[in-house]
């Protein structure tokens, strides 16, 4: 059966975007793989359970939207972080820490118990249940 191996983004900070998903999403990091030819640099990070994230840098790449606003493609990914209070504390800890709370914690129409904040670079992350 199929399954999301990992999700990958080019992120302009690398090393803040690897320090953010470490402290508030307990990301475990492998060595940077560097493409020097290629001016290509990335990590992966693993959580406890699903999907690794590979975040990645290179020169020249530009942004691809205008965060907040929404567009086609891809356009948040979630965080399973076991229950309501959990949901609750961390989207208070990250609202705390400066980072911006796009959607407040609420239970949704299709049945989640979520909120929507911004990682250092402006991408939509889903702290559910």
């Amino acid at each position: 059966m199929p399954s999301i191996q990992h999700i990958a983004l080019y992120c302009s900070d690398i090393e803040k975007m690897r320090a953010f998903y470490q402290k508030y999403f307990d990301a475990k990091s492998n060595e940077k793989y560097i493409n020097a030819k290629k001016g290509f640099e990335s990590y992966f990070l693993s959580f406890e359970e699903g999907a690794s994230l590979e975040i990645m840098t290179k020169v020249g790449i530009a942004s691809a939207n205008e965060v907040p606003a929404e567009y086609l493609g891809l356009t948040h990914f979630a965080f399973s972080v076991g229950s309501e209070e959990k949901v609750n504390d961390l989207t208070e800890t990250l609202r705390k820490d400066g980072f911006e709370v796009a959607g407040e914690v609420r239970w949704t129409g299709d049945g989640f118990y979520e909120s929507v904040v911004l990682d250092p670079e402006g991408n939509r992350l889903e702290i559910t249940i």
